[in-house]
């Protein structure tokens, strides 16, 4: 489970670097990270 998010928190940082611009950008995948982070911490989606 820890793959997985992982590859989605990576896919959604590619995603909104090719779609959002600018400072938004960076703050989208900052929000990303951190979410992954505290999902990987918190024992996954289950």
């Amino acid at each position: 489970m820890d793959i997985v998010t992982i590859l989605v928190a990576l896919v959604l940082a590619f995603i909104a670097w090719k779609v959002l611009m600018g400072v938004i950008k960076f703050g989208a995948i900052i929000v990303i990270v951190i979410a992954a982070i505290w999902l990987l911490t918190s024992g996954g989606l289950g």
